[in-house]
C-alpha cells in the first residue's frame, strides 16, 4: 500500500492555474498549496491589494489595504472615468547575512483600476491615507441622489366624483 497517492482534484487545478499565471506572465506572490516537501512558488512583480467598496445615499467609497505603506508611495488618478491605484512595495534586506527561510508578504508593484460610475462626481473624489487603509471617499452628483416625491392628495380632474367598480366572483 506505499505506492498509492491520495488524488487531490483541486492540488491538479492549483497547478494548472500555478502553469498558465507563468504561461501569460501574470504570476501572483501567494504560495502555492503544495505537498509537504513541495517547493513553493513565489514570484515577484505583480500584486494586488484587498479593496472593499461601499455605497451610501451619497457616495461611494473604496477601502484599499496597504500596510507598511505611507501616502507618498501610493499614486491615484482618475481619467476618462476610469480610477486607478498604484504603488510598489520594495523588498529590503537588512543584510546579507540573514537567510530568508520563507517570505510571504508580497512584493512589487501593484496596480487596481476601477469604473467609475456616471453617479459620481470626479471632480469631488478625495482620499486620506491612515493606519494602513487607504479610504477614497466618491461624493454622487446631486441628481443622481434618489428624491422622494411627495404625493398629494386632491382631485384628479373630477372633484367629489366617485367612481364604482364591478366585482365579479368566480
Amino acid at each position: 500500500m506505499n505506492g498509492i497517492v491520495r488524488w487531490d482534484p483541486f492540488q491538479e487545478l492549483q497547478g494548472w492555474s500555478d502553469r498558465m499565471s507563468r504561461l501569460f506572465g501574470n504570476e501572483e506572490r501567494r504560495p502555492s498549496r503544495g505537498r509537504a516537501g513541495e517547493e513553493e512558488n513565489f514570484a515577484f512583480g505583480s500584486w494586488m491589494p484587498p479593496v472593499d467598496i461601499v455605497e451610501g445615499k451619497d457616495r461611494i467609497q473604496l477601502k484599499v489595504e496597504l500596510p507598511g505603506f505611507k501616502e507618498d508611495q501610493v499614486n491615484l488618478t482618475v481619467e476618462d472615468g476610469l480610477l486607478t491605484i498604484r504603488g510598489e512595495r520594495k523588498f529590503r534586506r537588512d543584510n546579507n547575512e540573514d537567510n530568508y527561510h520563507r517570505i510571504e508578504r508580497s512584493y512589487g508593484t501593484f496596480v487596481r483600476s476601477f469604473t467609475l460610475p456616471n453617479s459620481v462626481e470626479q471632480g469631488r473624489i478625495q482620499a486620506s491615507f491612515a493606519d494602513g487603509i487607504l479610504n477614497i471617499d466618491m461624493p454622487k452628483r446631486e441628481e443622481t441622489k434618489p428624491k422622494q416625491i411627495p404625493i398629494q392628495a386632491g382631485n384628479a380632474g373630477g372633484a367629489g366624483r366617485k367612481k364604482e367598480i364591478d366585482v365579479q366572483t368566480a
